[in-house]
């Protein structure tokens, strides 16, 4: 009996429930979509300290196990199920067979078990399944032909199947077929109409050919599926573009550590500029992230992470704003002109009499994030540059400000981002250099400080209130999560939710099999 490449058996696609195909990319393992979307990694990082990292336990796992059931069992009964031809040898001669019309008209889908296997990856299956069809059947012995209706049933298929999940020398996860072992207890076909009373004596023969040639086909489908998998992950591209200046790289830095309770990943985690790839001038400290077995997912973020994204911010030129009159309050004794700055600056009106002034607020140096237990503290090297307006509208420099900002916040996770909101906890201002000559800066650090929290403090909040896209992929949503600031880390404990669009998409191009 030839194989259609195109088509294979439909059995193969209720004998292990966790095992679909695309028709026009891989798809596999539906109980595992929480891994194959957590797993899109690219870019060799090896070596690296990681910056984010994740843990999925048990109870994760378990989901995806749940959410494999709930499809199987939603898309079962929509299956177009191809014909099956064959031939028996009845002793006297062969009876060629035709099934066709076939359509489920009932199933029985036990939830299917995976489990993490310590040091090689995971171990899938599905054991009691069965499913009962009807059609048509046609055969043909000689120049004998005959017709009529069947009802078949295929009970207790068992399938175990053990999955190593290991990473290739560019930093994706790879995934192979470790081993796989499949059994069928029982089937069952009834014939009705025609002469099908000479035919039922050889149900058996029926059966035991039909059944050897599911049981034989069964594991070559689940390591062609595995294959398919671990090629689509090799494509896979893990650069997320965050907003309009960050993208946000998560390779491996180190292969996917399997334990018999959990499953860690190291991932760089690192923001660049989407104007330079251009890594910081530092280094991602180790961490140790907990694992907290009563949530889905367990997930870290150091402050290598964040400071990468404010570095970003940084030598993008986004961290600076101008200053100007306008921008000041009406109801403010206070004006943005050379005459207002007489009392702090008393030289500054004689050279430059009633003339509009402009300060330029920038970060001098990368704004840099520090946790500790339950706070965020920023520390923001700024400077300020003043500038006198000319009635031709040209700018004549004035003078230079070194401004030393220490901010203390708090963070949040809210929409699947990391955001937060600052205040100003200490600020010093320092002439670092001037063209109309020395002054004192008490009292001007007084009103560059409202300055500085008008403009400077507003801006920064407004890039935290925008927030930081937490690595989190496609359909997968976090519920419920429970954020520590810890020493050097942040960790987020959080349930998981697969929306329907992502199930949708897994089950998306099945097609039927045929003998």
């Amino acid at each position: 009996m030839q194989e259609n490449k195109e088509q294979r058996p439909y059995f193969m696609n209720y004998s292990h429930s966790i095992y679909t195909r695309a028709s026009n990319q891989p798809r596999a393992l539906s109980m595992l979509s929480l891994l194959i979307l957590l797993l899109n990694l690219t870019n060799h990082a090896f070596g690296e300290n990681p910056a984010i990292k994740a843990i999925l336990t048990n109870k994760g796992l378990q989901y995806g196990s749940h959410i494999g059931a709930d499809w199987m069992q939603e898309k079962i009964w929509s299956m177009i199920i191809p014909d099956i031809s064959g031939g028996v040898d009845i002793g006297i001669g062969t009876v060629h067979y035709v099934l066709d019309g076939i359509s489920v008209s009932g199933c029985d889908v036990p939830e299917p078990s995976v489990e993490f296997y310590e040091g090689v990856g995971l171990k899938t299956g599905i054991s009691g399944f069965s499913i009962s069809m009807k059609g048509n059947w046609h055969t043909r012995f000689g120049i004998i032909s005959d017709g009529g209706s069947f009802d078949l049933a295929v009970f207790n298929v068992d399938v175990t199947s053990v999955v190593q999940l290991g990473s290739d020398y560019s930093g994706h996860i790879s995934i192979s077929s470790e081993n796989c072992d499949a059994r069928i207890s029982k089937a069952s076909i009834t014939f009705h109409g025609g002469a099908s009373f000479i035919f039922q004596p050889f149900v058996t023969l029926f059966k035991d050919q039909m059944t050897a040639l599911i049981e034989e086909k069964i594991c070559p489908m689940v390591e062609e599926h595995v294959t398919d998998l671990d090629q689509h992950l090799a494509e896979m591209q893990v650069s997320f573009k965050v907003n309009s200046a960050l993208v946000l790289d998560i390779p491996l830095t180190n292969p996917p550590l399997v334990e018999s309770i959990g499953l860690g990943l190291d991932l760089k985690g690192e923001f660049y500029s989407v104007q330079s790839h251009t890594d910081p001038p530092f280094k991602a400290e180790h961490f140790d992230l907990p694992k907290d077995d009563g949530h889905m997912l367990s997930l870290g973020l150091s402050e290598f992470t964040v400071n990468s994204a404010s570095y970003g911010y940084f030598s993008a030129g986004l961290l600076q704003a101008k200053i100007n009159d306008s921008m000041i309050p009406k109801t403010s004794p206070f004006r943005l002109n050379t005459t207002s700055f007489g009392p702090l600056i008393p030289q500054l009106p004689k050279l430059f009499p009633n003339m509009l002034m402009e300060l330029q607020v920038y970060a001098r140096d990368v704004p840099m994030f520090s946790f500790q237990a339950d706070k965020v503290t920023q520390e923001f090297p700024g400077a300020i540059k003043a500038f006198a307006i000319q009635p031709n509208a040209s700018r004549t420099p004035l003078f230079n400000l070194n401004v030393d900002s220490i901010f203390r916040g708090m963070i949040r996770i809210s929409e699947e981002k990391l955001q937060g909101l600052m205040k100003l906890n200490n600020f010093t201002l320092t002439l670092a250099s001037s063209e109309v000559g020395t002054f004192q800066t008490a009292a001007l650090e007084k009103i560059v400080k409202m300055g500085v929290e008008v403009s400077v403090l507003a801006k920064l909040n407004a890039k935290l209130e925008e927030g930081i896209a937490l690595p989190t992929m496609h359909h997968i949503h976090l519920v419920n999560p429970v954020l520590k600031i810890q020493q050097g880390f942040v960790s987020i404990a959080s349930d998981l939710d697969v929306k329907s669009a992502e199930r949708e998409s897994i089950s998306e191009g099945i097609y039927p099999y045929q003998l």
